[in-house]
């Protein structure tokens, strides 16, 4: 058994929870949740990041105290963390004594080895407001590519790291004014003392290669020494023996995992050694944003080591998020908070779609809210559920009891067998190929179903036998199916274990399918998401966002310490906004006639490697065989096309892709909710004929 402990990036206290929050934990509570699905024993702590000025000073303009304020956000985030069914062993906060206790730790520690250094350094000070300014209250021109709005720490256009000095035209966040420079005593983190180490660490698997390569930048360009500490007034941990300096954010802030770990195991002592110790076997796993690595691969295992403690086993790095291809801005509607969603939307649905589209690496992601409500209707309402709906009220019929064997084993034995490979895929963080192959099993499931077709022989009494045997086996291929989905769905396995009269308590329990055992009364595990109430996610935020912008301070306050700025300047509203759309273009019946309509046969389907939409489709129109690229793949399979016949715009330009020359165009329609449909000819038509 492993002993793993497990934390994502710390929120910070100044605001509620956006998507891009909910996305890392997600992500880091499926692999907890998974990893205790195998056995091992692995808790996921996490915490308010709640230090530093943009507390101080919104705290301020609320007139309450910033210990009001992030008591107020704690429950705020406590509550949406766990309506997202995410578990964490402990919820814990970096203003704690917890977290004063190993701060003070790790700084003597750093001090008497020789590690901090301090000198006299200018900064930039706000006259007018009567404060020097952290770095992100800086804004001016890039020193480097000369790209204008950029903050005082580094150019979020080209990457460059640099002081605010650097910066073109400065500016003060807070007053607006120019700033000026001032002298003050600063303590230091002697970072390049832990080159060698660093290198040597990063290479080693810690991170991925993508990240590795992207350090290995840092380390040419030179490790510089660290400031870690700030000037009154600020809100955090005075650093003992410094009147009037105070423990930089980012120092006290990772800090707080060790202090949610103390939290957790009531104190020092050896359970709490045991996590954090030099020579600890347990894993260290942090799953952050890439926005954030400079502080957890350099920084942060740079100051453990130095302090006596020992470094994260792996540092787990994921992309940005955007919706509908923008990024999050609360102008356009996009920047959506947890709890909006909540408020109308389940969570398990969300839950699902990042599953599908999470990679182990770190490319950004998109959240289409037209692909989610397809992809979930498609793949959990119309091929999951389904199986367990269809077979149901057959069993219940016959008495609500399995049968005492399967029809065909072998096809269990190969759904059993599936799960060393989606562990795999599990364990590597690539839930999106785990999705792909779960889905991919649901869709052979349906096809027994309908190949077997039980209620043509329910209709003959004499054949309940037969049928109790055929649902018995879609009902247990259901089980093998929601037990893989139990880490992504924890709500729906234990909805989906009262109606199999039994738990879902371990990943390899599905080795034995479940026979002549008593099955509840079935109760619908989910229902088709309403691409009308999606919307409102957008449309409501985009009327929230008509309101008078808040000054220059509060708008950087609003945004959480470890994500990326949102832009508040307010952007035209997109034509796609059911309100502003525009109606549909008419052609004349002319026009329509040039349209070349076909009835073709799929004789070949397979997915795109790439992409999560497309399907390739070998066509036969009678005279010639076309390839098609369809985005199709949320509501249909490979396997569920092979053989088809559908209509296709035959005369169509052929669109070059990256994948390959799309020759044509296979006919779909959406409903309202109910996702994607072909269209397509019916019993009379053949392949090669044309549709008039």
């Amino acid at each position: 058994m492993r002993r793993i402990l497990v934390t994502s990036a710390l929120p910070y206290a100044n605001g509620p929870l956006h998507f891009g929050h909910i996305l890392e934990a997600v992500q880091t509570d499926i692999w907890a949740r998974f990893m205790r699905f195998l056995g091992h024993d692995c808790v996921y702590v996490c915490a308010d990041d709640t230090h530093g000025t943009p507390i101080m000073l919104k705290a301020q303009a609320l007139k309450i105290t910033p210990e009001a304020l992030i008591e107020q956000v704690a429950i705020e985030h406590h509550a949406t963390y766990r309506d997202f069914l995410v578990e964490h062993a402990v919820f814990h906060s970096t203003h704690s004594a917890e977290n004063q206790f190993m701060t003070g730790q790790l700084f003597t520690a750093l001090d008497q080895g020789g590690y901090i250094s301090r000198r006299i350094i200018s900064q930039a000070y706000d006259a007018h407001a009567g404060m020097f300014l952290p770095d992100r209250y800086v804004k001016g021109t890039c020193p480097r590519c000369k790209a204008p709005d950029q903050y005082g720490d580094s150019c979020e256009v080209c990457g460059a790291t640099y002081a605010p000095s650097d910066l073109i035209d400065p500016l003060s966040v807070v007053s607006g004014t120019p700033p000026i420079e001032r002298e003050s005593e600063h303590l230091f983190f002697k970072l390049d003392r832990f080159e060698s180490m660093l290198r040597e660490w990063t290479r080693s698997g810690a991170v991925g290669e993508s990240v590795a390569n992207k350090l290995d930048e840092w380390f040419n360009a030179g490790l510089r020494d660290w400031d870690i500490s700030r000037d009154a007034p600020y809100f955090g941990f005075e650093i003992p023996g410094y009147p009037g300096k105070y423990f930089y954010v980012w120092l006290d802030a990772p800090v707080g995992y060790m202090a949610a770990t103390l939290a957790l195991t009531q104190g020092p002592g050896a359970a709490f050694d045991a996590w954090w110790r030099a020579d600890s076997r347990a894993e260290l796993h942090h799953f952050i944003g890439k926005d954030i690595l400079y502080f957890h691969t350099l920084f942060w295992p740079a100051v453990l080591t130095g302090a006596g403690f020992r470094r994260p086993t792996a540092v787990h790095a994921h992309g940005f998020l955007t919706v509908n291809g923008q990024k999050m801005s609360k102008s356009r509607g996009t920047f959506i908070t947890g709890r909006r969603y909540l408020d109308i939307l389940p969570p398990e649905a969300l839950r699902y779609y990042f599953a599908a589209k999470l990679g182990p690496g770190i490319d950004d992601m998109d959240l289409s809210l037209t692909d989610f409500v397809h992809r979930f209707n498609a793949d959990v309402v119309g091929k999951l559920v389904n199986i367990a709906s269809r077979c149901a009220g057959f069993i219940a019929r016959g008495g609500g009891v399995l049968a005492a064997q399967l029809p065909e084993p072998a096809l269990y034995a190969e759904f059993a067998g599936a799960r060393a490979a989606i562990a795999a895929h599990y364990e590597a963080r690539d839930f999106a190929q785990a999705i792909r192959e779960i889905a991919s099993l649901a869709d052979r499931a349906n096809q027994y179903i309908d190949s077997q077709k039980p209620w043509t022989i329910a209709k003959d009494p004499n054949r309940l036998p037969e049928v109790m045997a055929i649902c018995t086996q879609g009902i247990n291929l259901f089980r093998v199916l929601i037990s893989y989905l139990k880490p992504v769905l924890p709500a729906m396995a234990d909805q989906a274990a009262l109606f199999l009269g039994k738990p879902f308590s371990h990943w390899d329990e599905i080795e034995h399918p479940l026979l002549g055992s008593a099955l509840a009364t079935y109760v619908p595990l989910a229902t088709r998401l309403d691409p009308q109430v999606v919307a409102q996610l957008i449309e409501a935020d985009k009327t929230a966002a008509a309101a008078p912008v808040s000054p220059p301070p509060a708008s950087v306050q609003s945004q959480p310490k470890s994500t990326p700025p949102v832009n508040t300047a307010a952007p035209p509203t997109p034509a796609s906004a059911p309100a502003s759309a525009p109606a549909p273009a008419e052609i004349t019946i002319d026009e329509l006639a040039k349209i070349d309509l076909r009835i073709g046969r799929v004789i070949a389907a397979e997915r795109v490697d790439g992409s999560d939409k497309l399907l390739k489709l070998t066509i036969d129109l009678g005279s010639e065989q076309r390839t098609i690229f369809s985005g199709i793949q949320n509501a249909y399979s490979p396997e569920q096309m092979l053989d088809r016949h559908v209509v296709v715009v035959a005369n169509l330009k052929p669109r070059k892709m990256r994948f390959g020359v799309s020759q044509g165009m296979v006919l779909a329609a959406s409903g309202e909710g109910d996702g994607v449909y072909l269209v397509s000819p019916d019993a009379g038509g053949a392949a090669g004929m044309q549709v008039k």
